[in-house]
């Protein structure tokens, strides 16, 4: 998707000419933004989205060798099948619109990070959390809505264990200059359950379990990739937009 620009020249020159009190002198009309037909609901696919999952096949994933998924797909949800490993898109993104609904077991086992924990990993290294985080207290930064091990979220918006979740999330890549210093950090900014729990937060570097993450160069689009962690958590509804 083309982004509008607008120049500082321009803006200037607009501000000199609006002295005349002509409200047509700060009108931009060119060019125009394209128009893109939503979807029925908020949570419906864009017309300029990608489908990742559509609720009767894993055609837009592998395995992280590149093999067929073998996630269990059954009524219009894709759950984990433990040891099975993580589950990756077979194209690649980079800044992006992207909808996720999930849920966790509504049997509950286990407390803390042992509780309906997977995670949606942006570019394949930031992990965004998903855990159970109903009345489940684990560290802040390692709960439901946060960017693992680096910042908790603004809020806990958990819905109880065993109904669906959605993550809608906007995600700026980082950049990287010629020598593969970093240029500028990735940002993301996330709404769960429609509430806002990551704000334009600046992500330090790929996750990391053990110590302080840091950036490392890698290509401008990664895949997307979704975490077996042990436990039987479902997706559904994941749609994409690339932000060009």
């Amino acid at each position: 998707m083309k982004k509008l620009v607008t120049s500082p020249l321009l803006l200037l020159s607009m501000a000199s000419l609006a002295q005349n009190k002509d409200p047509r002198l700060t009108e931009i009309w060119q060019p125009e933004p394209k128009i893109v037909s939503p979807g029925k609901t908020a949570a419906d696919a864009p017309a300029d989205a990608i489908v990742l999952f559509n609720g009767k096949d894993l055609a837009e994933w592998q395995t992280e060798d590149g093999k067929p998924a073998k996630w269990k797909v059954e009524g219009d949800a894709v759950t984990v099948v433990k040891g099975t490993g993580v589950i990756k898109t077979k194209r690649a993104f980079g800044d992006c619109q992207l909808h996720v609904e999930w849920r966790t077991p509504a049997e509950v086992k286990g407390e803390g990070q042992g509780r309906g924990n997977s995670g949606i990993f942006l570019m394949g290294l930031y992990e965004l959390q998903v855990l159970d985080s109903y009345k489940n207290r684990t560290y802040s930064n390692g709960q439901a809505g946060s960017i693992y091990k680096q910042t908790a979220p603004l809020v806990n918006a958990s819905r109880k264990p065993g109904e669906w979740q959605t993550y809608d999330i906007i995600f700026t890549a980082p950049r990287f200059n010629k020598d593969s210093s970093v240029k500028s950090q990735g940002r993301i900014t996330v709404l769960h359950n429609g509430v806002l729990v990551q704000n334009s937060t600046a992500i330090w570097g790929a996750t990391q379990y053990i110590g302080i993450a840091t950036n490392t160069w890698h290509k401008e689009k990664e895949p997307i990739v979704l975490q077996d962690h042990g436990d039987a958590v479902s997706f559904r509804n994941i749609w994409i937009r690339e932000l060009e």
